[in-house]
């Protein structure tokens, strides 16, 4: 059966309304599952937390006869001048050791405090001194792994459906947290972590296109910030409060398992995307999902959903019909210039966004309070977002979070490093402008591609910001050199995707497009067309939108 008409998708499925019960239950279930999202990629902060160490005693060491093992807060000066070294002793088998002046590594390892961990990666395989760059490195695996599960879930999504995805990866980010838990080495540990980091990317992802799909204009800006956002923020504040009664590693990635199992049932009552069904021409299926959602929302359903006959386009060979691949993404000139931008505009946020995320445990005071609190801030900008996201054209709205972002980390160069205080504030300022940077360009970005190629271009924009996360952890370990180093690199890069960010097309009240000849032109597409063959129309949104069909503009 020919595909009907996608662009009156909108106009048929109108009789569904906005906020009935199979919407509310939509945003509920898919809000759900975002809360392994919300925790997975930030939880290293409570696993790989380096607690306070020193050297162990030389085995034969005693003082006045009695071996020594000094309580932490109370140790004594004669261990070693810092974590990394001990003073030599020289043995004096008739009587108590003798300290000299020289040191020598840690060579029979190191002794952790356990007044905040039973133990973490750290404690367990010694990664500290000459291994310390294991834990940012194990760190960036995870994000490594979500840039393969950005560019690959794309692509399986759109050919397999956004639904045997979605709960294919559902499934596996408690598998491999699970078996995580178990690692016997810092190796397997790393590998799992990667593998943890393609399927929890590809969920999350799946799951924005999947409600983003199903629900209307109004619905779908509230299930972005009340659904998807702030079920990913709900899920890093349970992340603090699992860790404070969970202190050992491996208890807390099994605590972290829990929630995604309790989501999998829902795969009976989350349905399968009609847009996609549509486009893949299963008209059969597509309104058996549509009459369903009527049944539950008690609305009366037309005798003929989509009519036989209706194409897309009129060339031979249909637009809806064809088989998308990456390169569609870059073909046109529209397409091309929108994931440009957005894989850099992405980077950029996700980089600041998880840098001052995993910087909590670099923060002055109660790192489980500071943890909170970052979430606490997210969830309120999601709130703010949603109720602001409206009011403004999108580019600007972009814009001005990213600008106030980069502002205030700048601003810290200026503010003199023994003012703990201070640097907290503005730390936390700044995360309340990535916040609503972060969770306003999964929306703006599901608006600005169309359907048949919607989850490869949001996978490309992801993995853009799996480049950003996997930067991260290094830009923070710039911090050992200097405070302020991380902040200044974080604003910087902020400032630049606030600037990059002006140039995207407004798509606010806009239909959701279907097909990538309804991409819109970036703001100075103008610019790009030749003046001697130009006309006056040409220069105008439309006349570029007809002209990127022919690809030379």
């Amino acid at each position: 059966m020919p595909n009907p008409k996608m662009s009156d998708y909108d106009e048929t499925t109108s009789f569904l309304g906005n906020y009935g019960s199979f919407q509310i239950l939509i945003i509920v279930l898919l809000g759900l599952s975002g809360l392994p999202c919300g925790y997975m990629g930030v939880i290293v902060v409570f696993v790989s937390d380096t607690p306070e160490h020193h050297c162990k005693v030389w085995s034969n060491s005693t003082i006045g006869g009695a071996h020594v093992e000094p309580p932490f807060h109370e140790r004594s000066s004669w261990i070693g001048p810092d974590s990394c070294s001990r003073y030599k002793v020289r043995a004096n088998w008739t009587g108590p050791v003798e300290l000299g002046n020289d040191t020598e590594e840690c060579v029979d390892g190191w002794v952790y405090s356990t007044e905040r961990y039973t133990a973490t990666i750290v404690s367990e395989w010694e990664l500290v001194c000459d291994n310390a760059w294991k834990v940012p490195f194990s760190t960036s695996l995870y994000f490594v792994g979500g840039l393969f599960g950005s560019f690959i879930s794309g692509h399986f999504s759109d050919r397999f459906g956004r639904k045997p995805v979605f709960f294919f990866t559902l499934v596996f980010i408690p598998v491999t947290a699970l078996i995580q838990a178990t690692s016997v080495s810092w190796v397997m540990f790393c590998i799992f972590n990667c593998l943890k980091g393609v399927v929890t990317i590809s969920n999350y992802l799946t799951s924005l296109v999947l409600g983003a799909e199903m629900l209307s204009e109004s619905a779908r800006v509230s299930y972005t910030f009340l659904g998807h956002s702030l079920g990913f923020g709900l899920g890093y504040a349970l992340l603090p409060l699992f860790a404070y009664f969970i202190r050992g590693w491996r208890m807390l990635l099994v605590a972290s398992a829990i929630p995604g199992l309790l989501i999998v049932p829902t795969w009976w009552l989350i349905p399968e995307s009609p847009r996609w069904l549509l486009q893949k021409g299963r008209v059969e299926e597509a309104e058996l999902v549509i009459r369903n959602a009527a049944k539950m929302n008690r609305v009366p359903v037309p005798e003929v959903l989509f009519k036989a006959g209706e194409c897309s386009e009129l060339q031979p060979q249909d637009e809806a019909q064809q088989t998308f691949t990456y390169m569609d993404l870059i073909r046109t000139r529209n397409m091309r210039n929108i994931t440009i931008l957005g894989v850099f505009i992405w980077m950029s946020v996700a980089m600041v966004f998880y840098g001052l995320a995993l910087n909590t445990s670099n923060l002055n005071g109660n790192i489980y309070v500071n943890c909170f609190i970052s979430a606490a801030i997210d969830i309120g900008m999601y709130l703010a977002t949603w109720l602001l996201v409206n009011r403004a054209p999108r580019p600007i709205f972009l814009f001005s979070s990213m600008m106030f972002c980069g502002i205030m980390l700048l601003i810290i160069k200026l503010v003199p490093e023994d003012m703990h205080l201070m640097f907290q504030v503005l730390g936390l300022l700044g995360r309340m402008g990535v916040s609503a940077a972060y969770s306003f360009m999964f929306m703006f970005f599901t608006e600005l591609i169309p359907t048949v190629v919607r989850n490869m271009g949001l996978g490309v924009n992801s993995t853009g910001a799996r480049i950003g996360n996997i930067i991260s952890p290094y830009v923070i370990y710039l911090g050992v050199y200097s405070k302020i180093l991380p902040y200044l690199i974080f604003g910087t890069f902020s400032i630049m995707a606030a600037v990059f960010s002006i140039l995207l097309p407004d798509t606010r009240n806009s239909k959701l497009p279907d097909l990538i000849s309804q991409t819109q032109p970036i703001r100075s597409c103008h610019c790009c067309c030749p003046k001697e063959t130009a006309t006056a129309q040409e220069h105008t949104t439309e006349g570029c939108k007809k002209m990127d069909k022919s690809a030379t503009c």
